[in-house]
């Protein structure tokens, strides 16, 4: 799938499998980590825009974002499969970005009520 990469990753593998990382941190595993960590700002950002949205209704956009990106590579990319799991991981992506940003939020708003005389 990830053609330019693979020989690359699977040498990183091997040689992580030889340090004594265990064998089912695989490609897959990459992959999913991958998807989480790529949609992180999306849903950092979408919140950070978005304040007065529920994070349930920041999330569904996420989800929604992830949907079309995988409708698009099943009806233009050939080369690319699309996926339930990446939809899913994705999701989880921008949800652990929404929690971030919603933290980031409460503390600056603490902060702020501390300031204030």
């Amino acid at each position: 799938m990830d053609q330019p990469i693979y020989g690359e990753l699977a040498a990183v593998l091997r040689y992580l499998h030889r340090a004594g990382v265990p064998m089912w941190f695989d490609y897959h595993v990459v992959e999913a980590s991958a998807n989480v960590a790529m949609f992180i700002p999306f849903g950092f950002l979408t919140r950070m825009a978005l304040p007065a949205k529920a994070w349930w209704q920041v999330a569904g956009i996420g989800f929604l974002a992830s949907t079309f990106m995988e409708l698009g590579q099943l009806l233009f990319l050939t080369a690319r499969f699309s996926s339930l799991l990446d939809v899913v991981t994705n999701t989880l992506g921008a949800v652990i970005g929404i929690a971030s940003a919603r933290l980031l939020l409460r503390r600056s708003a603490q902060e702020a009520t501390k300031a204030s005389p």
